[in-house]
């Protein structure tokens, strides 16, 4: 077949047709698809012209059974609901495809973890998976990398798992918190907890209370929430208002949110006249001139740079690396007397 001849309509074209046209390498051919490929951007482009001119279409799917590659890392996520995480799966997409991986989203049912997605996971042949807002035991995270492929928890750790993870320094940003309402005057302070099953609720918890103690402030009051969700906030304003709370620490900005609707709302509150709130994870809406929300903003650009690193890197082993969060000081936290 010469270059003034196309193959006849209905005839699958192969890669080989692609290298016989141009007189290459089958090997170029199917370097010159890969994003990762080693070939000159001359011979790509010629490549790529020859292919469409052609109809040559290549299968990944069947690419992937005979390399053992595919070139997807799967972002597996349980919610969508906390406005934090379609920021992290946009920012995780974006950056996956900088570094030439196709991004696979895997949602997990709030009543499940990860352990039971692993079959689906292997059928797709992926070849990373990046665990955030999901559960996923250290036997089934350690099994995943025992099999040769790369795992990443985003914004969570797993006491026990030797994977790595990358996550925002949970209990250091807590602990700032925990000063700024000691420092401004507040002395009957709520804690509400987002779900326990959750590291990044435990470790913004101990911070927290560890630092307040530190400061000789007890805890006045804690509350328990089963979601990181605006109608829990909502609900647990009312729970934190029965100890005559001055401050309210929300273990997310999600819940910060419903709870300040309803302290304003149902209890006739100023904010922060009389009770001040914080929040931690810098969601778009806490900039919002209607919460003007002092919060944690986490790093999300430095998290997601380091993840991405780390799929495509090539030492293995477990590496933990905490980033420190930004204070973003704003109107919902007031002075109190001394």
């Amino acid at each position: 077949m010469t270059q003034d001849q196309a193959e006849p309509k209905g005839t699958i074209v192969t890669s080989r047709d692609v290298a016989r046209f141009l007189g290459v390498s089958q090997s170029m051919v199917s370097r010159a698809f890969d994003p990762r490929g080693r070939v000159s951007p001359e011979n790509r482009a010629r490549i790529m012209k020859a292919a469409e001119r052609l109809g040559y279409r290549p299968n990944v799917i069947a690419r992937s059974l005979s390399t053992r590659r595919s070139g997807i890392v799967a972002i597996v996520m349980g919610t969508l609901e906390n406005p934090f995480y379609p920021e992290v799966l946009d920012q995780l997409a974006i950056a996956l495809d900088a570094a030439g991986f196709r991004s696979l989203l895997f949602r997990v049912p709030p009543d499940q973890d990860v352990d039971g997605q692993l079959p689906a996971l292997r059928q797709y042949n992926v070849d990373a998976l990046i665990v955030t807002s999901a559960s996923i035991s250290s036997r089934i995270a350690d099994e995943w990398q025992r099999d040769s492929r790369r795992i990443v928890l985003f914004n969570r750790t797993i006491p026990g798992a030797s994977v790595p993870s990358i996550s925002c320094d949970n209990a250091g940003g807590a602990r700032r918190l925990a000063d700024l309402l000691v420092d401004s005057g507040h002395r009957r302070i709520v804690y509400v907890a987002g779900p326990q099953h959750t590291s990044t609720n435990r470790e913004r918890e101990s911070g927290f209370m560890a630092r307040l103690m530190e400061r000789g402030c007890a805890l006045a009051g804690r509350v328990d929430t089963p979601a990181f969700s605006f109608a829990a906030g909502y609900a647990a304003a009312q729970q934190a208002m029965s100890v005559k709370p001055d401050a309210i620490f929300f273990a997310n900005d999600i819940l910060a949110l419903g709870g300040m609707d309803r302290l304003r709302g149902e209890f006739g509150l100023s904010i922060p006249r009389d009770i001040s709130v914080v929040g931690f994870d810098d969601i778009p809406m806490a900039a919002w001139p209607s919460y003007d929300l002092t919060t944690i903003r986490q790093p999300l650009e430095e998290m997601v740079a380091l993840t991405v690193s780390t799929i495509a890197g090539d030492a293995g082993g477990a590496t933990t690396q905490m980033v420190a969060g930004t204070l973003m000081s704003r109107g919902s936290v007031g002075q109190r007397a001394g």
